[in-house]
């Protein structure tokens, strides 16, 4: 654990600023500000923050999470801290930790979260890359259905909540990813088989025809984009509702399969991924029916679940593309591209 020098937002007048406007102050100073722990990430710094206050302050946090930016010109902090600003608020309580603060300095392109502390009440259910047992996956999924059944085919969606991807952004996309795969290719060589360059250009002839689901807007919702079992917090008590799910940098109005394939097949090598899979895809559509969500059988969900593992094979050429280290785009390849094969996904392409 590295402890990294906070920056001049998290000083003591900055932190009760940030606390009074959210209606956890009422008059009262921070005295005092001490780091309990931080690290990096590949894209920002996180600390949690211990604070002294003046006198006894009901409802005010002994300790919260500030999470900020490592600087450069990733727009990921942007995105988050819009969600926090604009879906967060929309949301049942109980999803996403509390948020007091969220800033974005659009010249600098500084940025921060100001969050509710869970460490003492919640639990990330492994380290990575070690996956979580079955009942802390299903744990998992079903706060992930519970987060979507909230804002399935809402009206909000492309209006006041995200943006709908039209046919030209999807074209643009796909000549980006063509571009960005020939880049891949050329570095990977004999390393990229034969048959994995024809799957890649198969997907992209077909990404106009595939591209249809998205465009129909139907059984759509707020999704977290880089979904994976470490960006959900369980409940130490085991509550049955008591998941929150943080890291929202990637979301988006999308399938709700998109999260489950980029958490099972995207992160799962075969082996656990057959024997889970189709457990936790039920668990997950059980859920969705139990939140009111209407009109999507659990065939639809298995037809949506093998077109996003397909598209998924497009994500680490991305992440190859924006630096990402190859400890993560590397597996994420390898991974991605069995999971084609093992649910037949191929037979989209034809």
């Amino acid at each position: 654990m590295t402890h990294l020098s906070l920056p001049e937002f998290a000083k003591p007048a900055s932190l009760e600023e940030m606390l009074r406007r959210a209606g956890v102050l009422d008059g009262k100073s921070i005295t005092a500000v001490s780091t309990e722990a931080s690290f990096a990430t590949v894209l920002s710094h996180i600390f949690r923050l211990r604070l002294t206050y003046t006198d006894t302050v009901p409802n005010a946090p002994a300790t919260v999470i500030l999470k900020a930016g490592r600087g450069g010109p990733w727009a990921g902090g942007k995105h988050e801290v819009a969600f926090y600003q604009d879906v967060a608020p929309s949301m049942p309580s109980g999803i996403v930790p509390r948020c007091f603060a969220a800033s974005w300095d659009g010249d600098t392109g500084i940025w921060h979260l100001l969050l509710e502390d869970l460490t003492d009440s919640h639990f990330v259910a492994t380290r990575w890359p070690v996956p979580p047992d079955f009942a802390q996956c299903e744990a998992i999924v079903r706060t992930r259905a519970r987060c979507q059944a909230a804002f399935w085919n809402d009206p909000r969606l492309g209006v006041t909540i995200g943006s709908w991807q039209d046919a030209r952004a999807h074209e643009e996309a796909t000549k980006a990813m063509v571009a960005h795969f020939s880049r891949f290719a050329d570095e990977m060589g004999d390393r990229l088989s034969l048959e994995r360059r024809s799957l890649y250009e198969r997907l992209f002839d077909s990404a106009p025809r595939l591209a249809q689901r998205n465009l129909s807007r139907r059984d759509m919702t707020i999704i977290q984009g880089d979904a994976h079992v470490w960006n959900c917090f369980l409940p130490k008590d085991g509550a049955k509702d008591g998941g929150r799910l943080f890291d929202w940098d990637a979301w988006q109005v999308n399938t709700g399969s998109d999260d489950l394939a980029c958490m099972m097949a995207q992160q799962w090598y075969p082996d656990m991924r057959r024997r889970f899979e189709s457990r936790l895809l039920d668990g997950f559509h059980d859920e969705l029916l139990v939140r009111g969500v209407q009109g999507y059988d659990r065939r639809a969900l298995q037809d949506d679940y093998r077109l996003s593992a397909l598209w998924l094979i497009a994500a680490p050429i991305w992440q190859h593309a924006n630096g990402i280290p190859p400890v993560i785009w590397w597996n994420n390849f390898e991974r991605a591209c069995m999971a084609v094969d093992d649910l037949d996904c191929r037979e989209l392409l034809e």
